[in-house]
């Protein structure tokens, strides 16, 4: 696919933007919750606002991704840049929680959309030899978003109003639409198909069903309670049906077939364990800043810059690598470090210096950020233009599902840890004054910090800690996984014409 040289780098611009706006979007939706409730209400249904984004999100990518292999990129990148920008006005109008939560899933049906075409549109259009380059480019404003996410979102709430973290979305949407409608011509034939309705329709109940079950497992619900059995088990009957659909389907949403292929395999199985891993980093650093260190919610996010600026520079090194060694090689440093990093963030306690801790960020950043180009690129290495769009978003889901599960398993463990600490000082009540305190947010706020007296205080300080430095030491279980994987991904690497691309072995 031939884009003009002089229209590249609008066209490269209106991914990025997409791209950015797209990843932002949950972190920075996710600062905010706390204002949001306060003036909305429902703090009984909040849970809905995250997991209705999250659950049209992981389903729409990979049928978004068959479809745009199926009739074209550009339709459906733009229909899904349209949707954000609707769900995202919408959601700014929002006059009460079950509003934002309906309003959250048209958000997220455009995201699903956005996020794995983009990648898909950069391999259509770069040539070979830059890849390395834009890959990287790509990855940083991924990692960044990720982690800019709850600073800009609390300083938006702080500052303006919560409301503006869905309208920034507008003019920043409407820039990318009009230079992918304006530069990006599309010129592939693509063929008619068969659309895979079985498929679709079954992979998005059973994630459906095990989005809720995880989400309100525990605290709406107890885990053993009827209705989180039956989510479980819808999730499951449904999943069956739904393997059992794409053996049969002429053209299935996801194609078993690519699995075959072992470093796309390899690839998608070491980015779920990345995600596991990597949201830890990105959403408990600053609960320990506000909480044991006292900071305000804008200091927190701003804490996490030395792990944003480590990543970008991780990402665009791993991108400028790939043309020089196998992914493979790029993938075993990368693994390395981010297992030394989380190791490093499973020391911290009170007593850990500002200086100890952004080294370790750093340390925990250079590992992540190497994914966020490399697994792009590897992901979708062996395979032609009419199978990328299915390749990258299948990558895509299934690195947002690790990030989804591992936040969900280790924000148990961590409010289940915070919770056992907090009764051996105070009691089986679980706090002073009888009341519970495993709700980190609620308890850590400055409001509630100036209402408990000083000793009581230090207590709670120390079990925050130890929950969440207890935390990223069984956050390793997924990083040495990614590990354990990496060999597997062979000897390819990024294919430059002219050069002979190095096999598998």
């Amino acid at each position: 696919m031939s884009v003009k040289q002089t229209h590249m780098g609008f066209v490269l611009a209106g991914l990025l933007l997409g791209i950015f706006t797209a990843a932002i979007d949950n972190t920075i939706v996710a600062t905010a919750m706390g204002t949001i409730v306060a003036d909305l209400g429902g703090l009984d249904k909040f849970v809905w606002v995250t997991s209705a984004y999250l659950v049209t999100e992981m389903a729409g990518m990979p049928i978004f991704g068959k479809l745009s292999d199926m009739y074209g990129r550009k339709r459906f990148f733009v229909l899904g840049i349209l949707l954000f920008l609707a769900g995202s006005v919408l959601c700014g109008t929002a006059h009460n929680i079950i509003e934002l939560s309906v309003y959250r899933a048209i958000q997220g049906i455009g995201g699903g959309a956005m996020m794995p075409i983009a990648f898909t549109i950069l391999f259509d259009i770069i040539p070979p030899e830059k890849r390395g380059a834009m890959g990287g480019m790509f990855g940083a404003v991924f990692g960044a978003s990720s982690l800019i996410g709850p600073l800009l979102g609390a300083y938006i709430t702080d500052h303006i109003h919560w409301r503006w973290i869905f309208y920034i979305n507008v003019p920043i949407g409407l820039v990318a639409l009009v230079l992918l409608l304006v530069f990006y011509k599309e010129s592939l034939e693509h063929s008619k198909q068969r659309i895979d309705w079985w498929g679709a329709a079954t992979l998005v109940g059973a994630v459906v069903c095990l989005m809720f079950a995880l989400e309100l497992g525990g605290q709406e619900f107890a885990w053993d309670s009827s209705v989180i059995l039956s989510l479980f088990a819808g999730a499951a009957v449904l999943t069956a049906v739904f393997l059992y659909a794409e053996t049969k389907a002429a053209e299935p949403i996801v194609s078993f077939s690519m699995f075959r292929k072992r470093l796309f395999a390899a690839s998608t199985i070491i980015g779920l364990f990345y995600g596991a891993a990597f949201i830890t980093f990105a959403m408990y650093i600053p609960i320990f800043v506000q909480g044991v260190r006292g900071g305000s919610a804008t200091n927190s996010g701003l804490i996490l810059l030395p792990m944003t600026l480590a990543s970008v520079a991780a990402a665009q090194i791993g991108g400028f690598a790939s043309t020089k060694t196998s992914y493979r090689n790029i993938m075993l440093v990368s693994a390395v470090i981010l297992i030394a990093g989380t190791w490093l963030l499973s020391t911290i306690d009170p007593g850990t210096s500002q200086t100890a801790l952004t080294l370790f960020m750093i340390v925990a950043g250079l590992g992540v950020g190497f994914s966020f180009s490399v697994l792009g690129m590897s992901g979708i290495h062996d395979f032609d233009m009419r199978q990328r769009g299915s390749a990258s978003s299948t990558m895509s889901f299934v690195r947002s599902l690790g990030m989804t599960v591992g936040l969900t398993v280790f924000g148990i463990m961590q409010r289940n840890l915070l919770k056992g600490k907090l009764e051996e000082v105070f009691g089986g009540a679980g706090g002073p004054g009888g009341q519970t305190m495993g709700n980190t947010r609620e308890l850590l706020s400055p409001e509630r910090r100036a209402s408990i007296p000083k000793e009581v205080m230090d207590h709670i300080v120390s079990a925050l800690s130890s929950s969440i430095s207890t935390m990223f030491l069984w956050a390793l279980v997924p990083a040495v996984l990614a590990l354990v994987f990496v060999p597997y991904m062979g000897n390819s690497r990024l294919v430059i014409p002219g050069k002979p691309e190095k096999k598998a072995s």
